[in-house]
């Protein structure tokens, strides 16, 4: 064999070898920076559900050690249900809803 062809050879493998290299540390990182991306993202949704969690509890026992018969009302101005009330107001409140879009629908079907 002559020395060129011998030279080709060993530049060739030098290269895969260089090239397997790189590709394997690119790899390694990328992989790296996921399972750190991976990690953030556990801990703010951890920290997101406890402050969820904190905030139901404080209006929880806010509620609860509220008198039942004060007067006090919701975000809408209506009074805050009795816990078997709360049947009664959802069945309410869909028969509003209801009304609204039969009203939505007649409106509509009158409109030019």
């Amino acid at each position: 064999m002559s020395k060129p062809v011998v030279d080709a050879f060993f530049v060739g493998r030098a290269l895969s070898q260089a090239l397997y290299h790189e590709l394997e540390k690119t790899l390694t990182n990328a992989l790296s920076d996921l399972g750190k991306f991976d990690a953030e993202q556990r801990e703010r949704l951890r920290l997101f559900t406890q402050e969820v969690m904190e905030r139901a509890s404080r209006e929880s026992g806010f509620v609860m050690n509220a008198p039942t018969n004060s007067g006090i009302s919701g975000p809408i101005g209506s009074p805050i249900p009795e816990p078997g009330d709360l049947q009664a107001t959802i069945d309410e409140l869909r028969a509003e809803i209801a009304q609204v879009r039969a009203q939505l629908q007649i409106y509509r079907s009158n409109r030019p």
